[in-house]
């Protein structure tokens, strides 16, 4: 099996968030969704985890990781959107670093001297991303403790930002124009 092959363990892992994000859309009970979002972070550890221990990391799977975890994301936030359980505000600050992200990668793509730049995940990243999840828990299990978490996300989403802005022009600044 081939590095970049979709069938590999951690890929597949990947690839079972967006069986999961359609499993979350159609659940209503908040126990089942608590049980999918366990899942969706189980499967997000663990294929990292399995690459890297079995040294099978690859370009495939480095861009399936993130994507599947946003689509993820989106969609449990989009859900309690339109269920009226997060306020439109809440679900922009929720998705804020990954509209940003988006961009970024936009523009890194149609800039020549970004291409070779590898985009790796971040501390402040992987942070946000687990805020997140404790955040669409917190929408089910305890709503009080909402609004504090969505705070903790929009603040620390900033930093993630600034911390790829920062990246970008350390690397530009390295890269010949």
């Amino acid at each position: 099996m081939s590095r970049d092959s979709l069938a590999s363990i951690p890929n597949v892992l990947s690839l079972s968030r967006l069986g999961l994000a359609a499993a979350f859309v159609v659940m209503q009970e908040p126990l089942h969704r608590f049980g999918v979002l366990v899942l969706a972070a189980l499967t997000d550890f663990l294929d990292g985890w399995l690459a890297r221990r079995a040294n099978t990391t690859s370009r495939i799977g480095a861009l399936l990781d993130p994507i599947t975890d946003r689509i993820f994301v989106f969609t449990a936030v989009c859900v309690f959107l339109v269920e009226r359980q997060l306020t439109t505000l809440q679900y922009f600050i929720l998705i804020f670093r990954d509209i940003m992200t988006a961009i970024g990668f936009l523009v890194a793509k149609s800039v020549s001297w970004l291409r070779p730049i590898t985009f790796r995940a971040r501390l402040a990243g992987k942070v946000v991303t687990t805020l997140q999840l404790a955040t669409l828990i917190a929408v089910l299990l305890r709503p009080e403790m909402v609004g504090g978490l969505i705070t903790a996300v929009g603040i620390v989403a900033v930093i993630a930002v600034v911390d790829y802005t920062l990246l970008l022009w350390r690397e530009r600044v390295r890269s010949p124009a």
